[in-house]
């Protein structure tokens, strides 16, 4: 209904089957963050899909073959699922994934 009345704006990168499961809105730069499988996404809240930064962050082959030696999927859960999105400061966003089920964490410098 959203779509056909023209009253929403869908991002594309949604059809990359990427599994979004994290969302930090910082309104007062008007950017979404989104935490996905292997990805981060950075989004204009005036339009999704302009500008879109997007940082490839997958775990670490070796991790990832030690998770499909656990009897894991490789597909669905042997990846970085991006679960953590907290800003740390003015300029930099704290950030943690599954990491194959090796999680990991770090920082994303918000220039």
């Amino acid at each position: 209904d959203l779509l056909l009345s023209n009253s929403c704006i869908p991002f594309l990168g949604s059809t990359e089957g990427l599994d979004f499961r994290t969302l930090l809105l910082d309104e007062e730069r008007g950017r979404l963050l989104i935490g996905a499988k292997d990805h981060i996404f950075l989004l204009n809240l005036v339009d999704l899909n302009k500008n879109v930064k997007k940082i490839y962050w997958p775990a670490a082959k070796e991790k990832v073959e030690l998770c499909k030696l656990a009897g894991k999927d490789a597909h669905t859960e042997c990846a970085n699922f991006i679960r953590v999105l907290q800003p740390y400061n003015r300029t930099h966003v704290y950030v943690c994934g599954t990491g194959a089920f090796h999680p990991l964490c770090g920082y994303i410098e918000l220039g």
